[in-house]
């Protein structure tokens, strides 16, 4: 028997149990663990995979006819309640789409994880981890040490601490949201009143849960962003983009009507873009090629010059002696 079976009958074990188990039953229970001090090394690795992977292994008394002897007075358990998604009621082919879409681009998980974040919330909802497990991805996303702790979070409306860029936050997160390469948190920023995006990898340590139910989140809470250069953490700053008519139509249903600061009578158009990603802003900009202009402010025109500048010397060839290089 592979781990990854064992894995599976450990889960399901611990939760049609109904009460606290002792190591010694479970062992009896589930097959592969053998016995003596191998199967206790092994059950120890398993429930510690079991926990990285975000699945609720608990400690509870164990009733005293349960308890075997030499063991201590506490078994395992996974709560139910604590283990299962919500059920979003889906029709069999959707979810056949989610299996496909969780084959087919594997999400970053640690060593630990032997299913994986998105393997194992398919199999909650019903879906099979296991059909072709030789299957090679057709793209890959980058994990993140936080994600796990911040789905639960997310899950069981818990208020989350950590520190960023040199102060302590506390956040009601509303969603997580993958963009740009990076892993980004959306949510109320208590200190500022208002919701802020918050990348994953500038957490200065791993975020701190509070209790559980501890915010109600708004009917509609806020949709994260989808405008690459609003997916930042980056000081906010009102970029005015002056696009020339030939692209002003398209550049208007890019940023929004409401970007929209000045219409001229050559057909262009004045953009006031709210930017917290500079990079992507730059890009943005770069796309429309001679038909945008940084207006404004300043330093961000002057930024956006540097880095043109950066990108002709990079791409300059080099001269030689004997004229120029290719």
């Amino acid at each position: 028997m592979n781990r990854l079976e064992r894995l599976l009958n450990l889960v399901a074990a611990l939760l049609d149990a109904g009460r606290p188990l002792s190591r010694t039953e479970i062992q009896r229970r589930v097959p592969g663990y053998g016995e003596g001090e191998s199967a206790r090394r092994a059950f120890e690795r398993d429930k510690d995979a079991l926990r990285a992977m975000g699945i609720p292994v608990v400690l509870e008394p164990l009733e005293p006819e349960h308890r075997e002897h030499g063991e201590g007075a506490e078994g395992y358990r996974i709560p139910p309640e604590q283990y299962q998604l919500p059920d979003p009621h889906l029709a069999p082919d959707e979810l056949a789409a989610l299996q496909l879409a969780a084959s087919t681009v594997r999400l970053g998980a640690s060593s630990a994880s032997a299913l994986g974040e998105a393997g194992m919330a398919i199999w909650k909802l019903g879906g099979a981890t296991g059909a072709a497990p030789a299957a090679v991805p057709v793209a890959a996303l980058p994990g993140s040490e936080h994600l796990v702790a911040l789905f639960a979070a997310l899950g069981e409306r818990r208020t989350v601490r950590f520190g960023y860029r040199g102060a302590e936050r506390l956040v009601d997160p509303f969603r997580l949201s993958y963009t740009g390469g990076h892993w980004y948190l959306i949510g109320h920023d208590h200190a500022r009143g208002e919701v802020r995006n918050f990348r994953l990898d500038r957490m200065e340590a791993a975020p701190r849960t509070g209790d559980a139910g501890a915010f109600e989140r708004p009917p509609h809470a806020p949709e994260a962003t989808t405008a690459p250069w609003r997916m930042g953490d980056e000081d906010l700053v009102e970029a005015i983009v002056l696009v020339d008519a030939v692209q002003a139509e398209w550049a208007e249903a890019r940023a929004g009507a409401e970007a929209v600061r000045e219409r001229r009578a050559d057909g262009s158009v004045v953009l006031a873009m709210p930017v917290t990603n500079r990079s992507a802003f730059r890009t943005f900009v770069l796309g429309f090629l001679e038909h945008a202009e940084v207006l404004g402010p300043g330093d961000l025109r002057a930024s956006m010059l540097a880095w043109l500048d950066a990108l002709a010397a990079s791409a300059a060839p080099v001269g030689g002696a004997g004229g120029v290089a290719p």
